[in-house]
C-alpha cells in the first residue's frame, strides 16, 4: 500500500457500529437472558442514532419486533463469541476516502481462548457484500482492536504488557512491532503504556480498559487514589508516565481522570474488571458502561461529557459483561465512513 491512508480515530465520523450477539453455544449460555437484556438495550441505543451491523449464527429472536430495524444490517455467520472489538476488521482510510479493511489475526487474547470461527468472520462479511472497500490479508500479524487508539492525526495508544505477550506476535521485538505498526497504520508515533492492570481482564491490559485518546490532545484514563486497592501500584505507575506523553508537536496532554469502580466480584469471589474507560464514541453520542455504583456512574459521565463536548453521554448498564470479563467497548466496533454500502 501506497502511504497516502490514515487510522481513523473513533470520533471520526462513522457508518456503522457492529455487534456480534451472544447465544446459547457461547460462554454466554448460562446466562443468556440477562446478556441479550444487556445487548437489546446498546442495539436500541446504537440504531436510534445510526446503522448497526449484526452478526450472529442466527437472527435473534429478542429482536424481532426491534423498533430501528430499518437500520438494522444483519449478517448470519458462525460465532465463537461476542467480542466485536477484537475479531472486527481495522478500517484505514485512504486520501481519496476508500476504506481498506485490515483483517488481522485474532487468536483468543493469546490463544487463551477459542477463536477458530471468530477468526473468520471479517472474510465471511466481505463476501456477504454489506462492506465497502478494500480487503487487505494481515492474518500474518495478531492484533485486536481493543489494543490500540488512534487520534487519527498519525499518533497510536498501547500497551506493552498486551503488545509484548506471549502467543501473539513472540518471535518480534518491540522494536519489531513498532516498526510494523508504523507502516501499516502511516504513524508518526506509537506511545506505549508500560503499566497498568485490573483484575479479571484476560487480554494482558487491553489499552480500552485503562485510557482512551480523545479530542483536542486529551486522555481520559482510569485513576485509582485508593492504596489499599490492588490496583493503586499499577494505575498510579500509569498516570505518572501519561504525563511524560507529548503529542507530535511537542505539547503534553491535557488528562482528565476517570473515577476507580467500586470492586464488583463474581459468584466465586474473583474480582470483576470493571471499568469506565471502555466507552464506545459513536457519531453524535458516546455510549458508556454503567455498574449501578451512582456517584461513579455520575461522575464518569461528567468526565465524559467533558472530553466530548457535544455529543450526548448515554449510560448502558454493563454488569452482565463485566461477568464474561468485557464491557461495552469490548463488544462493539466502529467502521468509518464510506464503509457502508
Amino acid at each position: 500500500m501506497e502511504n497516502n491512508y490514515f487510522l481513523p480515530s473513533e470520533w471520526y465520523p462513522q457508518s456503522y457500529i457492529q455487534l456480534t450477539w451472544p447465544h446459547a453455544e457461547t460462554d454466554w449460555a448460562y446466562m443468556l437472558d440477562e446478556v441479550e437484556a444487556c445487548f437489546l438495550q446498546l442495539a436500541k441505543a446504537i440504531a436510534s442514532r445510526q446503522p448497526l451491523l449484526l452478526v450472529a449464527p442466527e437472527f435473534p429472536k429478542v429482536l424481532e419486533d426491534f423498533e430501528y430495524k430499518d437500520n438494522l444490517y444483519f449478517v448470519s455467520c458462525p460465532t465463537n463469541d461476542t467480542w466485536a472489538r477484537d475479531h472486527s476488521f481495522i478500517t484505514l482510510l485512504q486520501d481519496n476516502g476508500t476504506p481498506l479493511l485490515l483483517d488481522f489475526c485474532f487468536n483468543g487474547w493469546g490463544m487463551k481462548f477459542a477463536a477458530c470461527k471468530d477468526n473468520l468472520i471479517n472474510s465471511r462479511l466481505k463476501d456477504a457484500g454489506v462492506l465497502n472497500g478494500e480487503y487487505i490479508n494481515c492474518r500474518n500479524f495478531v492484533l485486536e482492536g481493543g489494543s490500540i487508539e488512534s487520534d487519527g492525526e498519525g499518533t497510536l495508544l498501547t500497551t506493552a504488557p498486551c503488545l509484548l505477550a506471549p502467543n501473539r506476535n513472540d518471535t518480534m521485538t518491540k522494536d519489531d512491532i513498532e516498526k510494523y505498526l508504523k507502516e501499516r497504520f502511516n504513524l508518526k508515533q506509537v506511545l506505549w503504556i508500560d503499566h497498568g492492570y485490573l483484575a479479571g481482564d484476560d487480554t494482558d491490559s487491553h489499552v480500552d480498559t485503562l485510557a482512551r485518546l480523545c479530542p483536542d490532545n486529551t486522555i481520559v484514563y482510569v485513576q485509582c487514589n485508593d492504596t489499599e486497592d490492588e490496583h493503586y501500584t499499577e494505575l498510579h505507575a500509569m498516570e505518572e508516565q501519561l504525563k511524560t506523553f507529548r503529542t507530535t508537536d511537542g505539547r503534553p496532554y491535557r488528562l482528565l481522570p476517570l473515577p476507580m469502580a467500586e470492586a464488583t466480584f463474581d459468584e466465586e469471589g474473583e474480582r470483576l474488571p470493571a471499568t469506565y474507560a471502555n466507552f464506545l464514541v459513536m457519531n453524535k453520542a458516546v455510549l458508556y458502561p454503567t455498574y449501578n455504583q451512582p456517584e461513579n456512574d455520575k461522575q464518569a459521565a461528567r468526565i465524559l461529557a467533558e472530553a466530548f463536548p457535544g455529543r450526548e453521554i448515554v449510560g448502558i448498564d454493563c454488569r452482565a459483561l463485566i461477568k464474561q470479563h468485557g464491557s461495552l467497548h469490548c463488544v462493539t466496533m466502529q467502521y468509518p465512513e464510506n464503509v457502508k454500502l
